[in-house]
């Protein structure tokens, strides 16, 4: 969240719908910018309590994302479409594709800044992907260029609000790239523990951590450099509200 909120100018905190949200103005247009935490119930009971509460022009899903395709660390990519699919032997879901005037002239602005290789589909999975081989299995089975775990619950809330919704993600962990570390272990209430055990067990994944560190600063150097243009970009004179869940 910090990454995006560094690109906005100064603004407050809000309640809106139970959550607390960052809001700022720029021109005409109001941001409201929100994180959900990690994985999909908490992404769906977020944008669920924000969709239900306020009126918004567009929903974009942003933060971090494993790369399904030849990319570079920080890369950004823009997903018009989402699947969920749980595991690598599970048919992904039905497609979530949310169209609509604000995310048409958002991927338009996205286009002069990346490749159309890196414009597609999404899919969010209920599990930190690690391993390299899981990584292609998605990729194969799916067809998307990213993954991540929140981005199909969102796209889902947007759908039932029917505000447009887009992705716009950058590029932490690599195709062929293992994780250090079984990062599910932080995920259980009791994992912390687990995840310690196992570092202290195998200190060599601390190199692994460093340089996973090292890469999620470079995409959230992205990060900001890409929404402080886009504000600036999307200025108008039409009053609108982007939500963009993190």
């Amino acid at each position: 969240m910090s990454a995006v909120q560094s690109a906005l100018p100064p603004g407050v905190e809000r309640r809106v719908g139970g959550c607390t949200v960052f809001v700022c103005t720029v021109g005409d247009r109001e941001y409201c910018l929100a994180q959900t935490g990690v994985g999909l119930e908490k992404a769906e009971r977020t944008a669920a309590q924000l969709l239900d509460s306020q009126s918004f022009s567009l929903v974009v899903s942003t933060g971090f994302a494993c790369a399904l395709i030849a990319a570079d660390i920080g890369a950004l990519l823009v997903g018009r479409e989402v699947v969920y699919c749980g595991n690598h032997g599970d048919k992904p879901s039905a497609v979530l594709d949310v169209p609509g005037g604000e995310r048409d002239l958002t991927v338009t602005y996205v286009e002069t800044l990346v490749p159309s290789e890196h414009i597609g589909r999404f899919v969010s999975t209920d599990h930190i992907i690690g391993s390299a081989r899981e990584k292609q299995r998605f990729a194969q089975r799916t067809q998307a260029i990213g993954l991540d775990m929140e981005s199909s619950a969102l796209a889902a809330q947007a759908q039932r609000a029917q505000v447009p919704f887009v992705i716009i993600r950058s590029v932490s962990d690599l195709l062929d790239e293992d994780l250090p570390l079984d990062f599910n272990l932080f995920l259980r209430p009791t994992g912390w523990l687990k995840g310690i055990e196992t570092i202290l067990a195998a200190p060599s994944c601390l190199l692994g951590l460093g340089r996973l560190r090292r890469q999620s600063l470079v995409a959230a150097e992205t990060l900001t450099a890409f929404f402080r243009s886009y504000v600036a970009a999307m200025a108008t004179d039409r009053p609108k509200k982007a939500l963009s869940p993190i």
